[in-house]
């Protein structure tokens, strides 16, 4: 059946159902944390602690845990992360039995071992695709792994809220524990070759080599740089409570639809792609669905109807996918199998900094600007940063992703 290929792939089956099931996990856990330290503080300080706990360690271990991910078996790594997740989770799991024995410094560390379990395993994640599949299946296989995570990442805060609020913090964090052991079980069943790094560097030297790949790369450096810009200068989301508030003026359960519109629009074309990965003139298309995502966040900031607002922010969504799913492609067809991980971290430090510091100058915008006026500034320079790399980028602009071959996917030449 066209599109389903991938899926006679065992291993790569496994590893699929394997991460959709930890992110499910990840995403359930993260939003009962935050749920619990409300419960304990009941202070908004004390939530934005929550990030900056998890952000902090796993900001101090990507770079490394991409080093990592090219010099052990990437099996290995993820299988290590997962289990160190799953360790967080039952101990979890044991403190939610007494909930009013828990205390923040607690909480704050176990979402500290988090963000190291996430920076150890994702580089190994985001690499082992290549590894499993046969190079004409990648595209579709990366695909379809974008759309599993997305639906995971959307169900996910959403499943465990209603669980924790139904059910309260002990099932939450069970179901935590059962997600991760299921997790763990999907990848103990994946058959994949272990590809030694033959070259012999200190930690420094490999991470410095693989910076120094991706900023001489006329590929993926523009790709990951267009990200990057587009994601800091169009961060409307992070406004979402004003305009909903000032603009729209609707209530709190219309802000939780917002706040998924743009979640629901990228699932829906991630599924989609996932059958058609986008193939032919694949550098114009990136171009495109980042201008077209500016265009969005414009039309958004000078819309005074809701359902205008919520169509404008789904449609974001999607053009947002189109890029995430033509990045991850660049930088698996064109890293070497020995640097995967090390560039995959890199490709993390972008897109993990640029949606925090994107959130912070969308708020210093609208403080100097105004709420309106800051985000059409922020489109705005969405479009003038994907007319300007597209102009100077030829090479990613002209790029047609069916004609590279075996061996291109493989170099930087």
């Amino acid at each position: 059946m066209e599109g389903f290929e991938v899926f006679r792939a065992r291993s790569f089956t496994a590893f699929l159902f394997g991460r959709f099931s930890l992110t499910l996990a990840v995403q359930i856990q993260a939003i009962s944390l935050s749920l619990l330290v409300y419960e304990r503080s009941k202070d908004a300080m004390a939530l934005g602690l929550t990030g900056l706990a998890e952000a902090a360690t796993f900001m101090v271990f990507i770079l490394p845990g991409g080093y990592w991910a090219d010099v052990f078996p990437r099996k290995r790594m993820i299988m290590l992360s997962t289990a160190l997740f799953a360790v967080c989770a039952l101990v979890l799991g044991y403190l939610s039995f007494s909930p009013e024995k828990i205390s923040l410094s607690q909480l704050y560390l176990l979402i500290g071992l988090t963000g190291i379990a996430r920076a150890t395993g994702g580089p190994s994640m985001q690499s082992m695709i290549p590894n499993l599949l046969q190079r004409e299946l990648l595209p579709q296989g990366i695909a379809w792994n974008t759309g599993f995570w997305q639906i995971a990442s959307v169900a996910g805060p959403a499943l465990g809220g209603l669980i924790y609020g139904y059910f309260g913090a002990k099932q939450a964090f069970t179901s935590t524990v059962a997600l991760t052991g299921c997790a763990l079980l999907l990848f103990g069943t994946i058959a994949v070759k272990s590809i030694p790094n033959p070259r012999k560097e200190s930690l420094y030297e490999s991470l410095r080599s693989g910076i120094s790949f991706v900023a001489k790369h006329r590929i993926i450096l523009p790709a990951l740089t267009l990200d990057l810009f587009a994601v800091l200068f169009g961060g409307a989301v992070a406004l979402l409570p004003l305009f909903n508030d000032q603009i729209l003026h609707s209530g709190p359960e219309a802000l939780g639809w917002l706040r998924a519109a743009p979640s629901i629009g990228a699932v829906i074309v991630s599924v989609i792609l996932a059958r058609r990965p986008p193939m032919q003139q694949t550098g114009i298309k990136l171009f495109a669905s980042v201008a077209l995502f500016g265009v969005c966040i414009i039309a958004f900031a000078l819309s005074k109807n809701y359902w205008i607002s919520f169509a404008l922010l789904l449609f974001s969504g999607a053009f947002d996918a189109v890029s995430v799913l033509i990045r991850s492609m660049l930088v698996q067809l064109y890293t070497p199998d020995e640097m995967r991980g090390r560039v995959s971290s890199v490709n993390s430090v972008f897109i993990g900094s640029s949606n925090e510091i994107g959130a912070f100058e969308s708020g210093l915008a609208a403080k100097i600007m105004g709420l309106v006026p800051s985000v059409i500034f922020g489109g705005c320079m969405t479009l003038l940063v994907s007319l300007t790399i597209g102009t100077k980028a030829g090479k990613l602009r002209r790029l047609h992703l069916e004609r590279i071959q075996p061996q291109q996917g493989m170099s930087n030449k």
